[in-house]
């Protein structure tokens, strides 16, 4: 069953930071229920970045990752901003999440020791290559230097003084290999994709076997009703499309069932060997 949301902004209040220089050009502001951070039509990487945050995020929350509150939030057109590199948004549905007290992750072993949820670094991994993040570490081929974005890896606060949460964020760029979505989304290529994304030399040492097999239970239990409800919630100013949202569906269901098969077949997540340094 797909999560019910607990936390609904009804309106913006006022814009608490000017955007990020990012892709997206995220932007902190206060709602009517506290402050979340805003990614809105008009982004310079287009409408379907959004579509991949949202169902992303659903799908995270329903596998049990970690995921700050997130909602749908209208923003009306008096309210529209200016983003870096001479973009403005534009007025529509955004996608907000709540802000969350912690720190991004530096990207040191060392800081992992702090985590009261350590089995989640597990189901990052495996969530990642489900649905094909290449925003956070990935090393497109054997030959290819890594991609590492420590920053998508956030440590919330946890209850306990000097220990940390490890939360998921910013899932703009999964599954196609472009920021909008191509004829060739449900490609067995893609569905059978046999490239580990997410691990972070720091999470190899980390992966449990006890906690693959859990994601692999997990993965077998989703049902194609769970994933069509989440795709139905995409709003259309989105401009994803049937054929889109299905192909979208058939890549979730049928690389749930990859995943879950190459856990069986005994698969740990490795990463292929470095690259030799060039002379």
């Amino acid at each position: 069953m797909v999560p019910t949301p607990t936390w609904q902004p009804r309106r913006f209040i006022r814009q608490e930071s000017e955007p990020f220089d990012t892709s997206t050009g995220t932007a902190l502001w206060k709602t009517d229920a506290t402050f979340g951070f805003v990614k809105a039509l008009g982004n310079g990487e287009g409408e379907h970045t959004l579509a991949c945050e949202f169902v992303a995020s659903s799908l995270a929350a329903w596998f049990g990752l970690p995921v700050p509150d997130f909602a749908l939030l209208t923003l009306p057109e008096e309210l529209c901003y200016p983003l870096p590199r001479g973009a403005v948004t534009k007025p529509g549905p955004t996608f907000v999440s709540r802000k969350v007290t912690g720190r991004t992750w530096g990207g040191s072993a060392e800081e992992l020791t702090d985590l009261v949820n350590l089995e989640a670094v597990t189901w990052l991994v495996v969530f990642d290559t489900w649905v094909r993040n290449r925003d956070r570490y990935l090393i497109p081929n054997a030959s290819a230097e890594p991609r590492a974005n420590y920053e998508n890896v956030f440590l919330a606060e946890a209850d306990e003084p000097n220990r940390y949460r490890l939360y998921a964020i910013d899932h703009t760029h999964c599954f196609d290999d472009v920021s909008e979505f191509t004829r060739r989304l449900a490609d067995t290529g893609r569905v059978r994709d046999d490239r580990t994304f997410g691990l972070f030399p720091a999470f190899g040492p980390r992966i449990r076997p006890a906690s693959l097999h859990d994601c692999r239970a997990k993965l077998l239990t989703l049902q194609t009703a769970e994933v069509e409800a989440i795709i139905d919630l995409i709003p259309s100013e989105w401009q994803v499309n049937a054929k889109q949202r299905a192909d979208l569906a058939d890549l979730i269901l049928h690389r749930a069932s990859y995943i879950a098969d190459r856990i069986e077949q005994g698969w740990r997540p490795v990463n292929p060997p470095a690259p030799e340094p060039q002379p």
